[in-house]
This record gives C-alpha cells, sequence and structure tokens, in this order.
C-alpha cells in the first residue's frame, strides 16, 4: 500500500489565515483537518475540499474533551499522520485594559493561549509518531512590544511565542519541529474595519493578504526556522524593540502606534 498523504489539522479553518491555509495544502495534495466555530465556513470548505481529502468539525477549542476525540478522529481518517499542529484559532478583544470586562479578558486568555496549550499537549504523540512533524503556532506582532489597547492580547501572543521557543528545545531530541508566525496587519475578519482603512500601502504595517501566513506555514514545514515575520520587515522591527523597549515605548505612547495587529 502506498504511504498516506501527508495531513495538516488546522484550528480557525473556517476564515483568514486558516482558510487560506487549507486551501495552500489542498491544493499540494495534502490531506487537510479543519475546525472552527464558524459552521457556514466550515459547509463551505468541505465542499470546496471535498469530503475525502478532508476531516472538517465543529469544534470550540476551550472544550479539551471534544479536542481530544475531534484530534483522534482527524488522526484515525488521515491514516495515522498528523504533519502539521497549526494553533490558530484565536479571538480580539479591544480597549484600555482598565475598562476591559474580566469575562472578556479571561476569553481572549483561554482561546489564544489556554487551548493552544491544551491542543499541543493532545498533539504531542501524534507528532512524535508523525516523522519530520511541525507544530505551528499563530503569535502576532503585538508579541513583538506590547500593544496599548490590546494589552491581553499580547500578552497571550507573548506567551505563545516563548511556549514556542521552550517547545522547540523539548521536542527536538523526538524529531518534532516547533515554529510561530508574528503577523502584522492581515486582511481577516478578526481586524477591525478602520484598521484595514487607515493601514498603509507600504511597509512593514501595510495591509497583507492572509495567503501570506499560509505561504509562511507551508515554508516552515520545509526549513528548520522558529519565528515567521509577516511581512519579513517585521523581523528587522523585533531586533530593534529588544534592544531599545524605553525607546519604542515612548516612540508609541507620543504617536499613538497601538491597535496595529494581526489575523
Amino acid at each position: 500500500m502506498s504511504e498516506p498523504r501527508k495531513a495538516i489539522f488546522i484550528t480557525g479553518a473556517a476564515s483568514g489565515m486558516g482558510l487560506e491555509t487549507a486551501r495552500l495544502f489542498h491544493a499540494n495534495g495534502w490531506f487537510v483537518g479543519g475546525v472552527d466555530v464558524n459552521v457556514e465556513g466550515l459547509k463551505s470548505l468541505e465542499q470546496e475540499l471535498g469530503s475525502q481529502n478532508s476531516y472538517i468539525r465543529t469544534l470550540d477549542v476551550t472544550d479539551r474533551e471534544a479536542y481530544r476525540g475531534t484530534l483522534e478522529g482527524f488522526v484515525e481518517a488521515s491514516g495515522g499522520r498528523l504533519d502539521i499542529m497549526f494553533n490558530n484559532a484565536g479571538i480580539g478583544r479591544g480597549g484600555p485594559f482598565s475598562d476591559m470586562p474580566w469575562e472578556e479578558a479571561m476569553a481572549v486568555v483561554n482561546i489564544n493561549l489556554v487551548a493552544v496549550l491544551s491542543g499541543v499537549h493532545l498533539a504531542i504523540p501524534y507528532l512524535k509518531a508523525t516523522p519530520g512533524s511541525l507544530c505551528f503556532s499563530t503569535s502576532s506582532s503585538s508579541a513583538i512590544f506590547g500593544m496599548a489597547n490590546i494589552a491581553v492580547y499580547s500578552a497571550t501572543k507573548h506567551a505563545v511565542k516563548g511556549f514556542t521557543e521552550a517547545l522547540s528545545v523539548e521536542l527536538k531530541a523526538h524529531g518534532v519541529r516547533v515554529a510561530d508566525t508574528l503577523p502584522g496587519l492581515i486582511d481577516t475578519p478578526i481586524l477591525p474595519p478602520e484598521a484595514k482603512v487607515n493601514a498603509p500601502t507600504e511597509g512593514m504595517w501595510r495591509l497583507t493578504p492572509p495567503r501570506a501566513v499560509a505561504e509562511a506555514v507551508w515554508s516552515a514545514y520545509h526549513t528548520d526556522k522558529i519565528h515567521w515575520y509577516v511581512p519579513s520587515e517585521l523581523e528587522a522591527f523585533d531586533q530593534f524593540i529588544t534592544a531599545n523597549p524605553e525607546q519604542a515605548r515612548d516612540m508609541m505612547a507620543s504617536a499613538g502606534l497601538f491597535n496595529r495587529d494581526s489575523e
């Protein structure tokens, strides 16, 4: 029997970066698992990819037992493979932290961070069992320097970045690579309409199509790089911020550079 197709499991697959990643990997012959809470978006995705090429399910990623069962079902359908685990699901909530309802803050933490930890924890046995596998997560440009007015969101993305780095060490001995993407302004539903309207046409804060993130996932599978900046100019910005955090703070405070974020 021929070897099963390579397989990718994507959370937040019904729109934006997750959707474009599903399309790209499907076009390259991969078996695609896609989960989301967007039922209509998932129906459209399944119709586009075909049920024989995909495993599409509704899933609230904060429900650990449902997550466990869905991931088990996907691996069974893929012939035992999990070549890429793409932790992409996320939500954004804006406004000053002091004014943010606590329940909203915890929703951001539970979806953007706790669910990532949960999903990766469940996926590790399958990743270890698949040669050359990759655990990939969506961090954010707000993990370069904490963004005012999206402080909790930014905190979760800093955590995802640190988690990625730590796991890249832990799982290397098992042949599992770990990487993330730090997107800037990506043209997806999570980005406020005013941010899209006010986005510059060039530079690192230009509005970027979600396909660019999908291409970063593809490139990450074929290399050993940990952090993928979209657009690539953000990498130099990260290096500058690391060396000059106080200057960055004062610059952003005086210029009002916040809410410039992704997904």
